[in-house]
């Protein structure tokens, strides 16, 4: 097996572990608040990724520790609307919107760098709004609480995208180091939110603490190592076709475990939201091209 494929292959069970994560954090917030579950999951995850690379943090720079507390600060936001968001939704929905920082990132690119999206991206916003409005819209046209919330998730997730582009192309930062202090950060941050907002709780039953060491070992810190070391052998289309796997991922766990259906008019939604996240990363037009030269 060669270093593309079986880095393909990685990538993919971690798109799986994110997909199962909505489902585990589901089953965590039945006993956990939300903001606790978030402490644990950075804290447990950074705990990790530091004993494994100690060696490598001893010397961080300065650059490095001021893009951890920027996109640090970002992923609090993701993640507290993320679990808030899962309280007030189904599964398959906060799956599916949660997926959207593909569309969110060039629209803030536009608004902030001034950068013009191309036609690709014109249909495939279409297609997420024609999508989303089928999954959240019900028979009053009126999203539930929690896809909004998710939709902040999406949107934050965007800023945390930029934010780290600039960070990797800075000489002076770690990606490495940065992502292992950017988790203790995000987790820092929700343990002094859960002092100041709940009553700090952990895993309460042998159910919940498996859910909740799974999303923290392996949706957090493992994916993470997976992520940045395997990214290096395989291309950016690559990435970001599986990467719009996870919302399929959540709904099949979702249907599986929690026994939700979405009813036609939301399978066509999502469908739809599927097929523009795809239209997104994938670049039809050229690979039908490259293909029709190859031809004798």
């Amino acid at each position: 097996m060669n270093k593309q494929r079986k880095a393909d292959l990685l990538l993919v069970m971690v798109t799986a572990f994110w997909g199962a994560s909505y489902f585990l954090t589901d089953l965590c917030l039945e006993t956990m608040p939300p903001l606790s579950l978030n402490a644990f999951r950075f804290l447990v995850a950074f705990a990790v990724l530091g004993v494994v690379y100690f060696p490598k943090m001893r010397h961080i720079s300065r650059k490095t520790l001021l893009y951890s507390l920027l996109i640090g600060g970002s992923l609090v936001m993701v993640y507290t609307c993320y679990v808030y968001g899962i309280l007030r939704t189904s599964i398959s929905n906060a799956g599916f919107i949660c997926a959207l920082p593909v569309i969110f990132t060039p629209l803030l690119e536009l608004v902030i760098f001034r950068k013009k999206p191309g036609r690709r991206f014109a249909v495939a916003l279409l297609l997420c709004t024609v999508g989303l409005g089928l999954m959240t819209l019900g028979d009053t046209f009126r999203p539930a609480v929690g896809d909004i919330i998710c939709m902040g998730t999406a949107f934050f997730y965007a800023v945390d995208l930029l934010l780290t582009d600039r960070a990797v192309r800075d000489s002076q930062v770690d990606p490495l180091q940065l992502g292992v202090c950017q988790l203790g950060v995000v987790g820092l941050v929700m343990l002094v939110l859960t002092w100041l907002l709940e009553q700090p709780q952990l895993p309460q039953d042998g159910k919940t603490w498996g859910a909740a060491l799974f999303l923290a070992v392996f949706c957090t810190g493992i994916a993470f190592v997976i992520q940045a070391v395997q990214q290096q052998y395989t291309s950016a289309s690559h990435v970001g076709l599986i990467f719009t796997l996870e919302p399929l991922f959540s709904a099949i766990v979702a249907y599986f475990f929690a026994h939700e259906v979405l009813g036609l008019r939301g399978y066509i939604g999502a469908a739809l939201m599927m097929l523009s996240l795809v239209l997104m990363e994938v670049d039809i037009a050229a690979i039908l091209k490259k293909k029709g030269m190859k031809k004798p």
